[in-house]
């Protein structure tokens, strides 16, 4: 009974210790080692607070009642340490380290390192052995992490372990456990926060540990080979401490299928970080996603995108499309003075996508789209966005609801919809477009859409038409099709409005041109025929009498009229003749006449038609 009772103590001391260890932020070597008249250097940490910084800082020697202070940074050295030791600080790291030199056999003992006024401040036990040699036991390296931060450690060995197992285990009670191997074992509370990658040089690797907790603070060791029989080793002491200037933010993120995540990861915007990117954890390595760089993975190509804000100390990535293959561990990391990292798991879960619409539109250039986002109603006080999505980023290109007509206060019956118009998409406006919301700040959901730009019909201007129309029907001539191949009669009415329009013109312009023609030619005749009408007058009566009906008037006034002469004139040649019978010769010689007017023959031949009537009237009687 009475060795039960001691186990029980020694096991209730020992988780104690631990809790102490784990919430005090001091922290330094648990032991060092140093030869007579050699020398020994003791680092201790502290976090990084103002004050911290400017407090003061101790080395004391245990006693039976009290811990005597040796050196401190106020400038004290005691007598039997005066001139072998030294303290300095780095406040900037939050290290200071002491210095003994002349070890002698007396200076075994245990040790405090702390901060405050007295020596009973915040402390750290150190144990101090001055040994007369001639070897000395290797120290443990020390790691001293914030909360939720993260550590890599470089683990070296000779080349001839290149082929050697690779390890990390965690010292305990009964051996030490295996945290990782190069055999792909991950102790399962590590997975997702460790990973081991070989380096350069054969034997060698390194370790990286993320979102430290607490109770990660121990004793450690990384090795090859097989712990306790063969190989190498060394031992890591490792302590996390509580405070943190840094939010950490949810380490567990649920998405669904074709939906979509928000990754925030968190650094310190006093830090000096030109790198930051998103990686995916695996056993052997982590495959880096996307960078602040605008490099990224082209299988993730419209699918991915990192918003940086360097004022509030944050990076966002966002992923949608996301499938069953997703899931899993993903890292944040930074790089600068001192490198961040941190660990995000991904869960897909069953549910469906809060942002609803197309994922895929097809255009032809010139024609008017409109791509629908559609939201539920847990999204009406959100900001809506539509983005163009590039590698660098996703450019802002509407933030506002154009269906928006008034307040709106009861949005139970329906989803509402954000839309991105185009009045007239050219072929620039082929890509990934996103539809998103956010709130105070923080991105919520996206919506992918990619919008494909098809070539339309060209119609022809002023300069080319001509052209464009010798190459009708021709194998080169362009004709809209729709995707399948299949000439769409709808894509361009403008173009069969315009050909139209030309076979109307073609036909009508010959039928105006035979009808002016015709109307000349018409005009022309009736010109002619008015020409060879006179108007006759005989006292009061007046007629028009055409020439034609009186061509032998003139025979009947040569032999009917006594006074007339026997004479008759015609035309020939255009040039006025007279022809005279043989018994008028003498007369003949008579200059010829002037050439009487159409009038003057009208009268002549109307004054023969009335002696002719008036002889005729007598001879009856």
């Amino acid at each position: 009974m009475t060795f039960l009772v001691f186990i029980f103590l020694l096991s209730f001391l020992q988780a104690e210790s631990a809790r102490i260890s784990s919430s005090n932020p001091i922290f330094g070597p648990r032991q060092v080692t140093g030869l007579q008249e050699g020398s020994v250097t003791v680092k201790c940490f502290y976090p990084r607070t103002s004050v911290n910084r400017h407090d003061r800082k101790y080395w004391c020697k245990e006693s039976r009642s009290q811990c005597v202070t040796v050196i401190s940074s106020s400038g004290y050295t005691a007598q039997d340490f005066a001139g072998r030791a030294t303290i300095t600080d780095f406040p900037e790291q939050g290290i200071f380290t002491i210095e003994i030199s002349k070890l002698v056999e007396k200076d075994t003992s245990f040790y405090k390192c702390g901060i405050g006024l007295n020596d009973r401040g915040l402390s750290f036990r150190v144990k101090l052995d001055v040994s007369k040699g001639p070897n000395v036991p290797a120290e443990a390296e020390l790691y001293y992490i914030e909360l939720g931060g993260s550590v890599t450690i470089d683990c070296v060995f000779d080349p001839k372990y290149g082929s050697e197992r690779k390890y990390m285990c965690r010292m305990g009670k009964t051996g030490c456990t295996n945290v990782i191997d190069t055999y792909g074992n991950v102790n399962e509370s590590y997975k997702g926060r460790v990973l081991l990658s070989p380096q350069e040089t054969d034997g060698s690797f390194s370790l990286y540990m993320t979102q430290l907790r607490k109770e990660d603070s121990g004793v450690y060791l990384c090795g090859v080979g097989i712990y306790g029989e063969k190989g190498e080793s060394k031992e890591l002491d490792m302590h996390v401490y509580q405070e943190t200037s840094v939010p950490q933010g949810p380490h567990v993120i649920n998405g669904v299928i074709g939906g979509s995540v928000s990754v925030e990861c968190h650094y310190d915007p006093r830090g000096n970080y030109t790198l930051k990117y998103l990686c995916k954890w695996r056993k052997h390595g982590c495959n880096q996603l996307i960078t602040n760089l605008a490099t990224m993975i082209d299988s993730y190509e419209g699918r991915i995108v990192l918003h940086d804000n360097p004022e509030n100390g944050t990076f966002t990535v966002i992923m949608n499309q996301l499938t069953a293959g997703d899931a899993g561990y993903y890292w944040c990391m930074t790089d600068g003075d001192t490198e961040r990292k941190s660990t995000k798991e991904l869960k897909i879960i069953d549910g469906q996508p809060g942002l609803t619409g197309p994922k895929e539109i097809d255009a032809v250039i010139g024609t008017r789209v409109t791509i629908p986002c559609s939201y539920p109603c847990k999204y009406y006080s959100y900001q809506k966005y539509w983005c163009k999505w590039h590698n660098t980023g996703c450019q802002n290109l509407i933030s506002s609801e154009q269906n928006q007509t008034g307040l709106v206060v009861n949005c139970d019956k329906e989803k509402r919809t954000l839309y991105l118009t185009f009045d007239q998409v050219i072929q620039t406006d082929q890509g990934w477009y996103w539809c998103g919301v956010s709130h105070s700040g923080h991105y919520g959901e996206t919506m992918a859409v990619y919008l494909t730009v098809n070539g339309g019909a060209i119609l022809p201007d002023a300069k080319s038409e001509d052209a464009s129309m010798s190459n009708i029907g021709s194998e080169n001539s362009i004709v809209p099709r729709n995707k399948a191949g299949v000439i769409d009669d709808n894509s361009s009415p403008s173009s069969q409005e315009h050909d139209s329009s030309k076979v109307i013109l073609s036909v009508l312009l010959p039928i105006a041109a035979v009808c002016l023609l015709l109307a000349t030619v018409f005009v022309v005749v009736k010109f002619r025929l008015l020409k060879r009408t006179d108007l006759v007058s005989v006292g009061s009566y007046r007629t028009n009498i055409s020439m034609s009906e009186f061509e032998n008037a003139r025979d009947y006034g040569a032999k009917d009229n006594m006074g007339i002469n026997d004479a008759q004139e015609t035309q020939l040649g255009g040039v006025d003749e007279f022809i005279t019978t043989p018994g008028n010769a003498e007369r003949a010689e008579e200059p010829p006449k002037m050439k009487r007017g159409s009038k003057e023959e009208a009268d002549i031949a109307y004054s023969t038609f009335l002696l002719q009537a008036n002889k005729v009237a007598q001879g009856e009687a």
